[in-house]
């Protein structure tokens, strides 16, 4: 039996970044209920920066992997051109590579894949604000 969604997923505010934690099997409601707690907060507080811890994930499916793409489309559109700046914490290549390949529709610019790194990742989110 599955852990609940709630118990896999903790997103909030921590500054001026929204940090969402994805932890164990990701499935497509882990998904929709992430995008849905960014986008509440983002909106809400106003904060323009997103930290998506997945260290602790495990490796998703291809599916999740385009329904994360098509969840991006959708957060742009619901937040205008600016959209999120955007930072994955990846434990390994393999989750890396599925990253790049769900978010890189943002473009480089947006978004960055990094390896077990929160300080750097945290510190590039923080970049555009000083």
């Amino acid at each position: 039996m599955q852990e609940p969604v709630n118990s896999r997923l903790w997103v909030e505010p921590v500054g001026n970044i929204i940090v969402a934690r994805l932890r164990g099997p990701c499935t497509s409601d882990l998904l929709l209920e992430c995008q849905n707690r960014v986008l509440t907060l983002a909106r809400d507080s106003g904060i323009d920066r997103v930290l998506y811890d997945a260290l602790e994930m495990d490796v998703p499916s291809d599916d999740l992997v385009f329904l994360q793409q098509r969840l991006e489309d959708e957060k742009r559109a619901a937040l205008g051109s600016a959209g999120l700046r955007t930072a994955i914490l990846v434990p390994n290549t393999r989750i890396a590579l599925l990253a790049r390949i769900a978010f890189g529709a943002v473009g480089e610019s947006h978004y960055r894949v990094f390896y077990s790194a929160m300080l750097s990742a945290v510190r590039w989110l923080e970049e555009a604000h000083e």
